[in-house]
């Protein structure tokens, strides 16, 4: 028996760092990997999608996007099983009893709306343990496992669908499920598969305990390294489960930190940037630490504007950024600059260079900065 692993669709989902053509480009891209699940369901032959929870950034989002989700469910060769998590738990306000949900959903489409087993077919069962609520009192896994049969009769296989962290992966707290348990299931032969979702990278927490990670990316890959991929998995009786990882998205959040020191370390840099495929699909995020001129920084400031223009987006890192700039001597001279404009870059090359050094020195970070400004503002180039 075999079937597709997914989980952490979250339709719906914005990111602050992409402008309104970019965002608009990234909500396709998630519909679309939902196509190409679809795709891949159909040629590996699949019996069934499981979606373990958030297949909805939220329960409050607008009917379009329901709508469109359901027009690519419906185009699935095979039943989806989905599970509510904690983005989109069956609460009050739960998108999954919404009138633009029911009126849309097609009849492959199951909801896994009550904890415990639903039988996908004779000798297939799934264990499910869905989200009623954002701040559940504890584990709906755990709590589903206890309140199951023991067992599943001989020849049948079961697979639990679950939805949070775990003791071994994430924070402590009541809503982590007990690994521990769900492993002595596994061990046991009481499951034969335990599908996972919560966690945006695919995973493999123990044997038989996998995440499937969100099928598009959805934070930069220094803390998501394993996003943009779902799961085939092949089932059968009293043996272990084959897990094979296989990439649908198509976008990719890239983290870079850069040690810079002259015009030439700026020009390795947009080149290495200039060098990324897909770049309409990609968002840069850069730290830079080291020493430039006013020259090279302004150089540095003009390629990654003119970089920005060919990416989704690049933003700054500033929580790996240390980057001193100070002035080098003359670096002023050609600007012509007099009066009160030159007496106070005077100050700020004496406060910048006084801080040289000196990280936590606040005033010399600012008067550097404010010295780049002042440099790319009356005209200095690096380039």
């Amino acid at each position: 028996m075999r079937f597709v692993h997914t989980a952490d669709w979250q339709l719906g989902m914005t990111r602050h760092f992409l402008d309104a053509d970019a965002q608009a480009r990234f909500t396709d891209a998630r519909l679309d990997a939902v196509s190409r699940i679809g795709d891949l369901a159909r040629g590996r032959e699949a019996e069934f999608v499981l979606v373990c929870g958030d297949v909805f950034e939220d329960n409050r989002l607008a009917p379009g996007i329901v709508a469109r989700c359901l027009d690519r469910l419906s185009d699935m060769p095979c039943p989806v099983y989905v599970l509510p998590g904690n983005h989109d738990p069956l609460d009050a306000a739960s998108i999954y009893t919404s009138d633009a949900f029911q009126r849309h959903r097609p009849g492959t489409v199951v909801v896994l709306d009550r904890a415990g087993i639903t039988q996908v077919r004779p000798g297939v069962e799934i264990l499910a343990a869905p989200w009623f609520s954002k701040h559940p009192a504890g584990d709906p896994l755990t709590a589903a496992l206890v309140e199951a049969a023991p067992a599943a009769e001989p020849g049948v296989v079961r697979i639990a669908a679950g939805h949070g962290g775990t003791l071994s992966v994430g924070h402590r707290d009541q809503r982590l499920i007990d690994i521990d348990a769900v492993g002595a299931a596994v061990d046991a032969g009481a499951l034969d598969y335990v599908a996972l979702g919560d966690r945006h990278s695919v995973t493999q927490v123990r044997p038989g305990v996998w995440y499937s990670g969100a099928p598009e990316v959805t934070n930069f890959d220094h803390l998501e390294p394993g996003s943009g991929q779902v799961l085939v998995v092949d089932c059968a009786p009293d043996r272990p489960a084959q897990v094979e990882a296989v990439r649908v998205g198509t976008w990719a959040f890239r983290s870079f930190a850069f040690e810079v020191g002259s015009e030439a370390d700026v020009a390795h840099v947009a080149a290495e940037l200039a060098a990324l495929p897909d770049k309409d699909r990609t968002v840069v995020k850069a730290a830079f630490t080291g020493t430039l001129s006013l020259a090279a920084k302004a150089d540095l400031d003009d390629r990654l504007d003119a970089l920005r223009a060919r990416f989704a987006a690049i933003a700054p890192w500033p929580q790996r950024t240390d980057l001193a700039v100070l002035p080098g001597d003359g670096e002023f001279d050609s600007l012509a600059l007099a009066g009160p404009v030159a007496t106070t870059v005077d100050t700020l090359v004496v406060a910048a260079r006084a801080g040289a050094g000196a990280p936590d020195d606040t005033s010399a970070a600012d008067a550097s900065g404010a010295l780049a400004l002042l440099y790319r503002l009356a005209g200095g180039v690096g380039r």
